[in-house]
């Protein structure tokens, strides 16, 4: 068979035929007969990707020392010696640059590769391009550690005076709009963000990703410059992908390489060049300019700690012996250890107690580590008796109630807040609101639940909502001068609007007092008293109520009808036009009472005797003063008092009005007779004088 070196994968070009030696065994492989067979170890990559340390050979063969208790191999890192002229000049005016080293290189040759460079290129994906850039990616594949060389004298056609100059190298952004030619022919237009290495005012690589075209190393080139630098690893990965340019070297550094590096890449590339061509020479000092010094990073490491996220019962000295291994410097210290991680592992690998620990883990070896049974003790979380009364409401309204649960931002527009009659009101404001309009807090759920109501009735004639959140009050404030917060319950029912001839009782109000009732009925709290409310801006005045713990006591729900303007300015008129009842319940207030437990209550064994009882009265009486005196009078045996009509007109007078009770009286001990009603009534009819009211006859 007749090959040429780049059929076979060994060169990137060539002359003709490849000739073999004479010498070479008739019938043996390629690779047998030139020395070529070797172990290609395919590492998944997905080990590495946060391991800037193993994205070279030298760290792959560091960490199969430490697993296998073998010496790493030294090699010479020591720099050449340098003639005495002054070093070409390096300004760097970006931070996005830590570091940068130039070594100046004369009496290079562009020569082909010898076999051996050639076959580790090729074994690893690499194709060889020539001695100079194939030591070039020997070095960076060897260390993790990427470098370019540039053509000097392209660089520098003015000689090193010139390179010493203020015209040396400058590493800076770009200019918006600049262009720039890559190595691999690409026509860019760089941005401000791109981070650009320039000589004699030009750029000639686009920084920790390509070379520039106009510095290209050619068969002609004699003089070098040999580039070796730390570069940000973002600014290095956005340029990448501004560029859809993805390159070994930006492989590299977007990974965060160690800035003591540059300074052993550019000894190993000097020292694996002078090998090959003894004739160089350098002619200039090494440039070695960083903007930050060395990072010295020392963790504090407690061996307990170590054995208990480990589950194993490693000895202090075992410890330090596996993190010796891995070269982190271990002192001891008071409560356990005081670590130093190498410089190669302290950019974004190592940085806290945890990840020691994790090295020990992987350093012992998980498997080696003995199984045990998980030991967990099942106990039930403590009581939270807000999460509780918060549970038993959503579960009460959700589900006997058929209310649909809304969630919310806790922001208000100021068009809102106007519309409900709460513009004027001191409201908690956000600097950064996440809509420009909404940077008002909200106080209560209740224009929470507005605000949705008008798109909620166009698809449904019944609307039942209900909102667990919070509201901030300004105005009062906390120990940490907060707004107080209060926790709260939204509960709105909407209905189309109420026809003339319908019952007292079928309003949005009272099927949301209903409603309400029901759910603070089973809190386990002490019995609630209904009566006239204060009725909020939104409210419709003397449709107002309100449920307290007794006169004086705390007001747990407030329960209003939306006045017709305010459904108005929400768009609910015309075919929309509703009758809508809203409300909250304090959370903080339920949490406030005492619990009471629920009792069994045996069934009454004696029947009792249903009256109803008409009372007559002002117009401005409300049914609780009434109910009140009912249960006065009736005492003990009072069992229920219903309201269940209210009438007023002509028949009863102006500015009066009649409302109709049921009222059970009914005794643990007997069964209750006619004479004892008679009784009952004549009290309620003495007592109902104190409020100016008396029972209608009939």
């Amino acid at each position: 068979m007749i090959c040429s070196e780049t059929e076979i994968g060994l060169a990137s070009e060539s002359a003709g035929i490849w000739v073999l030696p004479d010498s070479l065994r008739v019938g043996a492989t390629l690779a047998e007969a030139l020395g070529l067979g070797d172990w290609v170890i395919d590492i998944d990559n997905k080990s590495l990707t946060h391991r800037p340390d193993l994205w070279g050979h030298r760290g792959i063969a560091r960490e199969l020392s430490a697993i296998y208790r073998r010496p790493l191999l030294p090699f010479d890192v020591s720099l050449p010696s340098a003639g005495s002229g002054a070093a070409i000049a390096v300004a760097i005016e970006d931070r996005a640059c830590s570091r940068y080293l130039a070594l100046p290189i004369d009496g290079a040759e562009a020569l082909p590769s010898p076999l051996w460079l050639r076959a580790l290129l090729v074994a690893v994906g690499q194709r060889s391009r020539g001695q100079l850039v194939d030591i070039s990616n020997f070095v960076m594949l060897d260390l993790g550690q990427p470098n370019h060389v540039f053509d000097r004298s392209r660089l520098f056609p003015q000689g090193h005076a010139a390179a010493r100059g203020s015209d040396g190298i400058v590493v800076r952004k770009a200019r918006r709009g600049q262009a720039f030619s890559a190595l691999d022919g690409r026509k860019l237009e760089l941005s401000e963000e791109d981070l650009l290495i320039c000589a004699a005012g030009e750029g000639v690589a686009l920084a920790g990703v390509i070379g520039g075209a106009n510095s290209e190393v050619t068969g002609d080139t004699q003089s070098l410059l040999l580039e070796v630098a730390t570069f940000d690893a973002a600014t290095v990965r956005r340029t990448s992908v501004r560029h859809s340019l993805r390159t070994d070297s930006s492989a590299r550094f977007e990974k965060s390489l160690d800035p003591e590096l540059p300074p052993i890449a550019a000894a190993h590339f000097a020292s694996l060049l002078q090998s090959l061509q003894p004739g160089v020479r350098f002619p200039l000092a090494l440039t070695d300019v960083r903007t930050a010094p060395p990072r010295q990073l020392e963790i504090a490491l407690d061996p307990e700690r170590v054995r208990s996220a480990l589950g194993a019962p490693l000895p202090d000295a075992q410890i330090r012996e596996l993190l010796e291994r891995l070269d982190f410097g271990v002192q001891a210290a008071p409560g356990g250890f005081r670590v130093r991680v190498p410089s190669i592992r302290a950019t974004k690998d190592i940085a806290i107690e945890r990840d020691l620990i994790e090295e020990v883990g992987r350093s012992f070896g998980y498997g080696n580590i003995a199984e045990r049974s998980l030991v967990c003790p099942v106990e039930p979380p403590p009581h939270d008796e807000r999460r509780w009364l918060v549970r038993r409401i959503q579960d009460r309204l959700a589900g006997a109630a058929h209310f649909t649960e809304t969630v919310s931002y806790s922001f208000h527009s100021d068009e809102l807040l106007a519309a409900v009659g709460m513009a004027e009101m001191p409201h908690a404001t956000i600097d950064n609101p996440q809509v420009a309009q909404e940077s008002r807090v909200r106080r209560s759920v209740a224009p929470s639940l507005l605000h949705g109501i008008e798109a909620n009735r166009r698809h449904r004639e019944l609307v039942r909502l209900f909102e667990v959140g919070k509201g901030y009050l300004p105005e009062q404030q906390n120990a940490q001068h907060e707004p107080e917060e209060r926790h709260l319950v939204g509960v709105l029912w909407a209905a189309p609007a109420l026809r003339a001839e319908v019952g007292f009782q079928q309003n949005a109000l009272s099927r949301l007092q209903a409603v309400v009732a029901d759910v603070l009925g089973v809190l386990e709290r002490p019995p609630l008293e209904w009566g006239a409310g204060q009725a909020p801006s939104w409210g419709q005045p003397g449709r107002c109520i309100s449920a307290s713990y007794g006169p004086g006591g705390a007001v747990v729900s407030t329960l209003a009808s939306v006045s017709p303007e305010v459904l108005a300015r929400l768009g609910l008129k015309g075919r929309l036009q509703s009758d809508v009842a809203l409300g909250e319940i304090s959370i903080d207030a339920l949490l406030a009472a005492p619990r009471q437990t629920r009792k069994y209550v045996p069934l009454p064994k004696f029947p009792g005797i249903k009256v109803d009882v008409a009372v007559a009265l002002d117009a401005g009486v409300q049914s609780a003063q009434v109910v009140s005196v009912i249960r006065d009078a009736a005492g003990a045996v009072c069992k229920g008092v219903e309201l269940f009509d209210v009438y007023s007109g002509e028949a009863i007078g102006t500015g009066k009005k009649s409302l109709a009770y049921h009222v059970l009286l009914q005794a643990d001990d007997k069964t209750l007779s006619e004479t004892e009603e008679q009784k009952f009534l004549k009290r309620l009819d003495s007592k109902l004088q104190a409020i100016g009211a008396k029972l209608r006859d009939g």
